[in-house]
């Protein structure tokens, strides 16, 4: 009787609490193929952000697998008694211009919220030589944002994600890396993301065709959104040879450049891409601004910190691609 007291004591202490056993318990199969193996076309479940690997180079695989550790393992904890922002500017998609625009986004960001050492850019080759960096992906971003919500006060610290690929209506964010790699983030997932790691305190910037589908889902009285278009609206600057979407180059490299307020940067983007669709004659975009009541407890001390000398913007203008 004492041998099999011991010995269940002994389980106990390797295997916890039955809470703890019941979280080692295989996860069930409760639902179907998502349109993979059934014949039909495309794939079912949008809204839990489907990713799709075809054919990748498994040597590629592990090289990129390994330059995401080692980017993850260089942030930095919060500090105490500051409010921090984590920046993570991310380029799901294999389009060049795409990748020239995180990168660039991500050091403009990081100098205008103080956050060196607590910044990250996901992107593939920019097709300029520049360094190579973990590339954009749904999985990439998710373990970002896992890794930032580890590290950061979530009561005070504050997410600043900008987001740059293409769009599709209904979908969010869709995206394809070349012939290998595809995937689909909508507004369910990155919200379910968010909310699920506890990162209440975000500014959202989302440079994508119809992404003002994200607002609704992912508003709140702690974040600050500002969209690309509205949910029913395609965005412009996105080919391939450019160095920044139309909404980029309008709110990052411009006027995030600038010691103002970010609703004074907004409302400058907004007008500036107005004026450049008109002149383009392009169907109106509509960029979307939404920013929470709660917003200005975290925004004030970023912005009170803000370096006071504005920078010169980079790259080729965005409405080049409107030249004959």
């Amino acid at each position: 009787m004492r041998f099999w007291l011991r010995a269940s004591a002994m389980m106990l202490a390797l295997w916890g609490a039955p809470a703890a056993f019941a979280r080692q318990q295989p996860p069930e199969h409760v639902t179907e193929w998502p349109g993979l193996v059934s014949g039909d076309s495309g794939i079912d479940g949008l809204e839990s952000g489907p990713e799709l690997q075809r054919g990748r180079d498994p040597q590629a695989m592990l090289a990129d697998q390994r330059r995401l550790n080692a980017t993850l393992a260089t942030l930095q904890p919060e500090r105490k008694g500051v409010v921090d922002a984590y920046v993570v500017s991310a380029a799901l998609d294999s389009d060049p211009v795409f990748a020239r625009e995180a990168r660039e986004s991500g050091r403009v960001l990081a100098r205008r919220y103080d956050a060196e050492g607590r910044s990250l850019v996901f992107a593939g080759p920019d097709g300029r030589g520049g360094p190579a960096l973990p590339t954009g992906s749904i999985t990439a971003l998710t373990l970002a944002l896992a890794r930032v919500a580890e590290l950061m006060d979530r009561n005070q610290d504050v997410l600043v994600l900008y987001v740059t690929a293409h769009g599709a209506p209904e979908a969010g964010i869709a995206y394809h890396d070349g012939d290998q790699g595809f995937g689909v983030l909508p507004p369910a997932r990155l919200a379910a993301l968010l909310d699920g790691l506890g990162i209440r305190n975000r500014l959202l910037l989302l440079s994508a065709c119809y992404s003002g589908a994200f607002v609704k889902r992912l508003m709140s009285d702690t974040t600050a959104i500002l969209t690309a278009a509205s949910a029913s609206r395609s965005s412009f600057g996105c080919r391939a040879e450019n160095d920044w979407t139309f909404f980029g180059d309008a709110l990052v490299n411009h006027a995030l450049r600038k010691p103002q307020p970010l609703a004074d940067a907004a409302a400058e983007a907004r007008q500036t891409i107005i004026g450049w669709e008109r002149a383009g004659r392009l169907d109106p975009s509509m960029p979307q601004v939404t920013i929470g009541d709660g917003v200005a407890a975290w925004l004030a001390p970023l912005e009170s910190r803000m370096p006071k000398a504005a920078t010169a913007p980079v790259g080729a203008p965005a409405t080049d691609a409107l030249a004959p």
